[in-house]
């Protein structure tokens, strides 16, 4: 069963249909959530109005002040790709340098380690352990693979202050945790397919099919309906819960990103780290266009060949996140980040590079005002 939602100026009215899962020949776990049924399309979808919320409705958080960070020692702990990686760890590496160039952190007081392709979970453990022991505080660990790790160093070090981005499931006084609303950011994009398709049939490749890159599908979909009802999402993930390979898989993206292609898709969203590029690469070839995740991946330097085909990206301000978290302990005030990172204050949100959405753009501001001001619930699950 699937939720659609119709969005009309100033109300809404909401129409369930039942539709069938059509399985996708693409991977072991790729399905088709949408009205089509997976056939091609073409013409213009359906598509409704967004709502019209008030502007003193819509109000993001104020900003906190910057501290002095320059007495801190800061040390990062990437996922696999580290800094380069044009997506998730380039996003975590962006706000610590905002942290040297704004709060005054020196940056020779910073350090930056990286997970290696299919290292054991003693690994991640030992990086954040030696990252302790050398006196960085704090030491953030920036993805979900590093909570075992996070949970026992924490422990051993409880003068020194964690963070984990991606992951709330540490409940120890010195770890805080760093999460997002991926599916508000994700319900922008949605719309802007949605809104930019012409044969109302879009996609989305996930990296791995566990709950956390089920939350950006989840709300693509629901932004992709909320526009057009009637539009076809096909979904498909590149490996299966618990193996990560799906995130550093270029080639099985690429397969996975030509066949939505060919069977009518023209506009794919990747949410799958360095995989995406061969996403980019498929619509590259097939003359197709995708959205990118987490940084802004049209202004990526790996990315110049084919930034013409990425018409927007969902940005999840890990940048924003890890700059707040290092303000607040250099402040004093890691009890006053927000327990997550949404669109009200900046944590998620959608790029502008290109040109590429500027016509749209006011329809996507108003779909963000509403879910700000909380006339739209974005779900987190599909």
């Amino acid at each position: 069963m699937r939720i659609t939602k119709r969005i009309g100026r100033g109300r809404f009215a909401t129409a369930i249909a039942l539709t069938a899962v059509a399985t996708l020949a693409l991977a072991g776990c790729a399905r088709d959530t949408g009205a089509g049924g997976g056939e091609a399309q073409s013409g213009e979808c359906e598509r409704v109005a967004p709502p019209e919320v008030a502007a003193a409705d819509a109000q993001p958080a104020p900003a906190t002040p910057n501290a002095d960070a320059s007495g801190l020692r800061v040390a990062l702990a990437y996922d696999i790709g580290g800094r380069g990686d044009a997506s998730f760890n380039d996003a975590a590496a962006a706000g610590l340098d905002r942290t040297v160039e704004e709060l005054g952190l020196p940056r020779e007081n910073t350090r930056e380690a990286t997970a290696q392709q299919g290292e054991s979970e003693d690994a991640g453990t030992n990086r954040l352990r030696q990252l302790a022991s050398e006196g960085f505080n704090p030491v953030i660990a920036v993805g979900f693979a590093y909570a075992a790790g996070v949970g026992t160093v924490a422990e051993e070090f409880p003068d020194t202050q964690f963070a984990i981005v991606d992951d709330d499931t540490v409940d120890l006084p010195n770890v805080t945790p760093l999460v997002f609303a991926e599916e508000q950011g994700s319900f922008l994009v949605g719309a802007a397919a949605a809104l930019k398709t012409e044969t109302c049939q879009v996609g989305f490749i996930g990296g791995v099919d566990n709950p956390l890159i089920q939350k950006f599908e989840a709300g693509y979909t629901e932004g992709a309906e909320a526009v057009a009802p009637g539009i076809t999402v096909n979904s498909a993930y590149i490996s299966p819960a618990g193996d990560f390979s799906g995130f550093n898989d270029a080639t099985r993206a690429t397969e996975i990103a030509s066949g939505q292609y060919d069977g009518g898709t023209d506009i794919s969203f990747a949410a799958a780290g360095q995989s995406n590029q061969g996403v980019f690469a498929a619509a590259n070839t097939a003359g197709q266009r995708a959205i990118g995740v987490d940084s802004d991946q049209y202004e990526s330097p790996q990315l110049t060949e084919v930034r013409d085909v990425i018409m927007t990206s969902m940005i999840k301000r890990v940048d924003v996140a890890v700059f707040d978290y290092v303000n607040a302990v250099a402040g004093g005030t890691v009890d006053q980040l927000p327990e997550r990172f949404d669109l009200a204050n900046d944590g998620v949100g959608f790029s502008t590079s290109g040109g590429f959405v500027d016509d749209i753009a006011e329809d996507l501001e108003a779909y963000k005002a509403a879910i700000i001001a909380g006339e739209i619930q974005v779900s987190a699950t599909r």
